[in-house]
């Protein structure tokens, strides 16, 4: 099999594209890629719709490139599939939803600063707002167009990064109600740790949210849309899902820790493969790789995988996997910026061209997102983003179907 005859075609049934552009592409630049199942992410989004009761609305957050699944493509199979709602973290991802057609409401969480009051308003997001200082510049906007602001309240219940604190719950709602420019459209918080055994300090952290909420309606507001829970809180807090939960990891099939609830069905999404380009026949005493981190004790066929610590692969010495023919075969050596290598010398069918999965399933065998955070030293957030830019994305199920 020649290494051209190998190489991932597209059909109707996929596209490939830049992380960046999500704009197919003639072929597949090089012979490694993120594939990304649209399939199994409409199944996942429609298994967490159903697992929800039907008043409560699901929110998907596409920040990241909706965590390295591709924010335009990813967007379009959640809203067709369940969700209402979608949340980014900057302006400019906002904005590429907005040019790829999406109308959908759309939060864009974190804070702002005043610079950016004109990009929220001109792209049609709607902004957590966590100070009265903030509020005010929103509310001078709405005031100055004639037309109120919409925004969401963040509310800070002790993971102390973004929000009005609960201990100041009266002084930030009356200073809120004096503002007539704003619209409150929802309120928030975060949970720090909801995704352990112990929800001793989620559990907290709700009481302290619903007290906010309390002295706010007490003082005759309207709450808007109430949520709270990311991914770990919608899988094992089910009284703190109000109106709305957002998931973003989940979607994408994967899960937030090892101890969290289980739902039937949900597969990942992402996965990364490339193929064998090169092989070398090696004698014992023979090294491979930069640093001569691993020597060959009998005679030893090893393969080159063309991708790397470039790519977002860890940079691991005699660590880790990849999957070929079904099988798992070791790396080995030191992963360089651009190849690793992997012992073949157990695996005589394996041939030049073959697929390897460094992340995903192939055949029985599965290297997951934890597998590869493990190696990392990091968290699977982590790993999910961190597929670099120059790796081409290759959609596949575009139509949202079954894979």
């Amino acid at each position: 099999m020649s290494l051209s005859e190998a190489s991932p075609r597209p059909s109707r049934e996929t596209h490939v594209a830049p992380a960046a552009a999500n704009e197919p592409v003639a072929c597949v630049a090089r012979p490694a890629w993120v594939e990304v199942d649209l399939g199994q992410l409409a199944a996942n989004i429609r298994r967490i719709r159903a697992d929800l009761q039907a008043a409560v609305r699901l929110l998907y957050v596409v920040k990241d490139e909706a965590y390295g699944l591709g924010a335009v493509p990813a967007a379009r199979v959640a809203l067709a599939n369940g969700v209402s709602q979608l949340a980014v973290y900057t302006i400019e991802e906002g904005a590429v939803l907005r040019a790829a057609g999406i109308t959908a409401p759309i939060l864009i969480l974190g804070e702002r600063v005043p610079d950016e009051v004109s990009g929220v308003l001109s792209t049609g997001l709607v902004p957590c707002v966590g100070t009265l200082e903030m509020a005010r510049f929103f509310d001078a906007a709405g005031t100055a167009r004639g037309r109120r602001v919409p925004i969401q309240v963040k509310i800070n219940s002790g993971m102390n990064r973004y929000g009005f604190h609960w201990r100041q719950a009266a002084e930030w709602t009356a200073g809120l109600a004096a503002l007539r420019g704003i619209e409150v459209v929802g309120m928030l918080s975060h949970f720090a740790q909801s995704d352990e055994e112990d929800k001793t300090f989620a559990r907290q952290q709700l009481g302290r949210f619903r007290e906010c909420l309390a002295i706010w309606t007490a003082a005759g507001l309207s709450t808007g849309c109430v949520h709270m829970c990311n991914s770990g809180g919608f899988l094992d807090l089910p009284e703190a899902h109000f109106d709305m939960v957002r998931v973003g990891l989940l979607a994408g099939g994967v899960y937030p820790s090892s101890v969290c609830r289980r739902i039937e069905g949900l597969g990942p999404v992402l996965s990364v493969r490339t193929r064998i380009v090169a092989e070398q026949q090696l004698e014992p005493g023979d090294t491979v790789g930069y640093g001569m981190r691993w020597s060959a004790e009998r005679p030893a066929r090893v393969g080159v995988l063309p991708i790397g610590y470039g790519d977002g692969f860890p940079r691991v010495r005699n660590q880790g996997a990849a999957l070929i023919r079904g099988h798992r075969v070791p790396i080995v050596g030191g992963v360089a910026m651009d190849a690793l290598t992997v012992d073949l010398t157990d695996l005589p069918e394996a041939v030049l061209g073959d697929e390897a999965v460094l992340m995903g399933r192939q055949g029985n065998e599965e290297i997951t997102a934890q597998e590869v955070a493990r190696l990392k030293q990091s968290v699977t957030y982590d790993v999910l983003v961190g597929w670099r830019r120059r790796l081409p994305r290759v959609f596949r199920n575009e139509t949202g179907s079954a894979s």
